[in-house]
Order: C-alpha cells, then structure tokens, then sequence
C-alpha cells in the first residue's frame, strides 16, 4: 500500500454502495462502512486513527480502477464525500479571493475605473495582510459564500447543469477540504478533494452583489479522497475540451503557498459559527481558484468537458457542460 491514502465512493445496482482504496490500477474495497462519513465517525467513536482504521478495515476484493473510473463497469463512482443518509445534514460552502489570481479576475470583472481597487480587491489585500495570523491569534475573516447542501454533489463523469435561469456555467478549478463533526461538537477534518465548484460568472459580473446566488449550483468533487493531505504547494492542470479537443488549458496552483489565508485561518472562520459544529454534520468547503477560463473571456459551450487535476490528488476529475433546453418559468407559491 503507497504512503498516500486515497478513497473513492461507488455504488453497484445489486450491492450498493462501497468504500474502495486506491492502489493503482485497482480498487481494494472496505468492508463494516459503505461510505467515507461512517468510516469518519466510526474511527472517532472508536478513537482510532483514520489511517489505522482504514488499513483495519481493507479485504481482498479489488476491481479495476480503469473500468470504473471509464464508466465501463457495474460499479459507478459518487462524489468522492457525502452524507449517505441525509444530504440535508451537509453544508457545501467556500470561500473565495484567496488566490491573488482568483482576485484579479474579479477585479477585471467589477472594475469601473482602473485606477479605482474594487470591493474584491479590498477584501484580498485584508487577506494579504491579516489572513495569516500567528498561532493562539485570530486573523482577517475571508469571503464566504453558501453553495448549497449535499443533493448538489455530482461525481466524476456525471453531468453539470446551467439551469433554464442562468447566465452562463463555468469551471472553477479548486481544491475541497471534507470535514464530519463529531458527538460532542468538535470540527474533524477528513481529508482534500479535487473539486470543480462551478458558477455563473456572466451574473456575478452583472453585479458583485449577484455572488450569492451565481453561486447556487451544482458542483462535482472528487474521483478521490485524499486523507490527510499536506496543503501546502498543490500544483495542477485544467482543460476544456470540445469534441475531443483542447479549446483552453491552464496551469494552476493552490495550498497555502499561494494563498492570501492560512488554512487554519479559514477553517477557523468558518466553524466559529455554532450552526457549523451541529454533531453529525457535514461539511464540503471550497478553497478558492487560481485560475478558470471565463476569466480568459471563453465561453463554454454545450457538452464540453471541464477536467481538473492536481499532482498528488488521484485522477483528474471529468464534467460535461449540459445547458438546459428549457424555458425559465414561474413557480407559484400556494397557501395552506
């Protein structure tokens, strides 16, 4: 078994859902757990070490990775994390302006007059200079946005949508942080996810005020969790491929290196909220993007496909672009 523990969630029509390690080029599956949340929590309740428990867990049962992650097999990849009995119970969220790159295309976006910094500016130079805070102090809270609970999770190879309301969808190459919390209220952290969080940058360019709901869509992580990983340098690759062709490819970086916050400084900011340590929840925390084509004026296009990949984190992480062929219409709230 390598150093580095990945997993992958699947599920088969007949068996259900399974937990596999990832030991290329096959998937050992786990038995006692069928998903990444109750290998969490039973490893807390035992106090046992993930790593450890994982190990204990291992049987002989291995599949071919290559078969499964192509989607030519039974099995099928979910979301790398989720919370299997209660989608409701999973807060997927972020926090954006943390990369100076993320920030600049903001800036491009909402500028009026060049010699003028915008709101998004301001908030990413707080972050330069207060977003690293030194131990036993609290830093610059960041950006924060609410991207939705866990019925928005899609996998590796399933669809993203731009619904019949939406501006426009684009890629956002990013890195998740995947937490549980435990019976008495403690934040765990889990692990990293490869992750695209997917927006409406045609609205959100509208108006900076219209961030919050370019936000709420569906997003994709995984194929793979990776435990414990260091966050410090990440570097990766993304494309857009269009009937098999490279339209747009970028080389980007993440971890704390290339961050305005340090990750405990996010981390703090985000679970200092009471309705962010409820016991039992969930969380999937989006940390930021250093680069994505819309801020390179492309325009995606139906069915291209948005891959990510970061060294060290698995597999890239594949979506298709579907625009919906509908018409926006109105939903009538009725009285009880």
């Amino acid at each position: 078994m390598t150093d580095t523990i990945r997993l992958v969630q699947i599920i088969h029509p007949q068996h259900g859902r399974r937990v596999a390690l990832v030991e290329e080029p096959r998937l050992l599956l786990l038995q006692y757990v069928h998903s990444i949340y109750a290998l969490a929590q039973k490893a807390i309740e035992e106090s046992i070490p993930l790593k450890q428990y994982i190990v204990s867990c291992l049987t002989e049962e291995a599949l071919d990775y290559d078969e499964v992650y192509e989607q030519r097999a039974a099995w099928h990849l979910l979301p790398a994390f989720d919370h299997p009995e209660n989608p409701f119970a999973c807060l997927v969220s972020g926090t954006g302006l943390t990369h100076q790159s993320s920030a600049l295309n903001r800036q491009t976006m909402h500028q009026a007059e060049q010699s003028n910094l915008t709101d998004s500016m301001r908030m990413y130079q707080w972050g330069v200079q207060g977003g690293r805070p030194i131990a036993h102090e609290i830093g610059v809270q960041p950006e924060w946005f609410y991207k939705g609970q866990g019925d928005i999770l899609c996998a590796h190879g399933q669809p993203l949508e731009t619904p019949p309301y939406a501006e426009d969808g684009g890629e956002e190459p990013e890195v998740a942080c995947i937490y549980v919390v435990d019976a008495q209220g403690q934040p765990r952290r889990i692990g990293f996810c490869t992750a695209n969080e997917f927006s409406d940058h045609q609205m959100e360019q509208k108006n900076y005020l219209y961030l919050a709901p370019s936000k709420l869509r569906n997003c994709a992580i995984g194929p793979e969790l990776v435990v414990d990983h260091d966050f410090q340098e990440i570097a990766g690759n993304v494309h857009i491929l269009r009937k098999g062709k490279t339209v747009w490819n970028k080389e980007i970086h993440t971890g704390e290196k290339h961050m305005a916050h340090s990750l405990a400084n996010l981390e703090y900011h985000h679970f200092k909220y009471a309705g962010h340590r409820i016991p039992f929840q969930a969380h999937i925390h989006f940390l930021g993007a250093d680069a994505f084509s819309f801020g390179e004026k492309i325009q995606l296009q139906n069915s291209d496909v948005m891959e990510v990949q970061w060294e060290g984190m698995g597999r890239a992480l594949q979506n298709t672009l579907t625009i919906s062929p509908d018409q926006e219409t109105l939903i009538h709230v009725q009285s009880i």
